[in-house]
């Protein structure tokens, strides 16, 4: 968003003095919590964070009061955001191994060294495509549809899973969008993939 500085109010003093420095943070979760904040604030060119204390900022006082309420009885009104995981869970990458050329080789050479194709369109495209991807010990991932990222395959291993999928031992003779879902939860991506998936199911007489 652009954001460079940010002034973070909050109602715990224990939590603004472990981010400060000021507290000694002894709770081996916690201190992993306090990382990944210290991590996230350097992007930041200006960052504070205090102490507010609970009789002047009523919004966090009544947010504090909600943790322990069941929420069965609130009204359409009140948005409230359940997180079933952890931030500070390590991000999950389900990793199968490549061969062959891959479509997204000029994608490598742009995140690696800044390389963009001679082509004006092309380029463009490239630059468009790119915060979408990321280069994770030197493979290349795509931000995923869930909280798992997608590793980047070649189109021969992508057609090979979707293959599987159909007609392999966990047969299921499905549409061509479920069977793509179905490939995507497994934790890869190619940019063909549900392209690739209707030509299977069409040319599947039992689907």
């Amino acid at each position: 968003m652009g954001v460079e500085a940010v002034a973070a109010l909050t109602d715990s003093g224990l939590a603004a003095n472990q981010v400060n420095g000021s507290f000694e943070t002894r709770d081996k979760r916690m201190e992993i919590y306090v990382k990944t904040v210290q991590q996230l604030t350097k992007t930041f060119k200006e960052f504070k964070i205090k102490q507010i204390p609970r009789s002047e900022n009523r919004r966090a006082d009544a947010l504090r009061k909600l943790v322990s309420t069941c929420f069965d009885h609130l009204s359409k009104k009140v948005l409230v955001k359940v997180l079933k995981e952890r931030s500070i869970e390590e991000r999950k990458i389900n990793t199968l191994t490549t061969s062959g050329p891959m479509r997204m080789t000029p994608l490598i050479d742009y995140l690696q060294q800044g390389i963009l194709p001679d082509s004006h369109d092309e380029a463009r495209r490239i630059r468009i495509k790119a915060p979408l991807y990321e280069l994770i010990n030197g493979e290349l991932y795509r931000k995923g549809f869930t909280t798992l990222w997608l590793r980047c395959v070649y189109d021969t291993k992508g057609k090979e899973a979707l293959h599987e999928s159909h007609a392999g031992q966990a047969v299921a003779h499905e549409g061509a969008r479920a069977l793509t879902g179905k490939v995507l939860r497994m934790g890869i991506y190619w940019p063909t993939g549900h392209r690739d998936a209707t030509k299977l199911t069409r040319a599947c007489r039992e689907c």
